[in-house]
């Protein structure tokens, strides 16, 4: 009922969804880029629930206050402490470990702000824990959400994101100019 209800107001407003999660993995990082606006969450949770993808998301715990942080915590929210960078590898892993179902979103950007660089936690998460990226998506262009291909990685960063990059290389974030696909060997 509630995906009847997410898939009915995304469509409201002109947005369509494609792609899942194949069935049978039960555990995966999901990136999602571009990232340029607060309205790529409202998007992106509602495609989620409109696909049925149970997901919880990587949020910096500085918004978990009182009362958004109850709200984001109800909505998947997982505070993260940015500062740790390894203890947060360390911890997402060990939740990978610990369930039978799992996927976590992340914004490789990091950020809504232009950045040379994405962040590289994601890629070592999934290395870490043996599970796949899947490639998620908002593209304003197109006004479509949704889940792209899988990538199991291979330890070899630089081919793992040509790989990445030719998939995201046509989506437009909602500020096209904040949006960049350059990463580097930096976390």
């Amino acid at each position: 009922m509630f995906s009847r209800f997410a898939n009915t107001i995304l469509r409201l407003f002109g947005w369509n969804t494609t792609g899942a999660i194949p069935p049978g993995i039960n555990k995966a990082i999901m990136i999602v880029a571009p990232h340029t606006s607060y309205w790529d969450f409202v998007i992106g949770r509602l495609t989620f629930w409109g696909s049925r993808v149970k997901i919880r998301i990587l949020i910096k715990k500085e918004v978990f206050v009182f009362p958004l942080g109850f709200l984001l915590k109800k909505l998947g929210g997982l505070p993260v402490d940015r500062g740790k960078k390894n203890n947060m590898i360390d911890e997402v892993v060990r939740l990978f470990d610990e369930a039978e179902s799992l996927v976590v979103v992340v914004t490789p950007e990091g950020t809504r702000r232009l950045v040379r660089q994405w962040k590289k936690g994601f890629y070592m998460i999934a290395l870490a824990a043996k599970v796949p990226i899947a490639l998620g998506y908002i593209d304003y262009a197109s006004k479509t959400g949704g889940v792209g291909p899988l990538l199991y990685p291979t330890g070899d960063y630089e081919k793992d994101m040509e790989f990445i990059n030719a998939f995201y290389l046509d989506k437009t974030g909602k500020h096209p100019e904040k949006f960049n696909l350059s990463v580097s060997h930096e976390g």
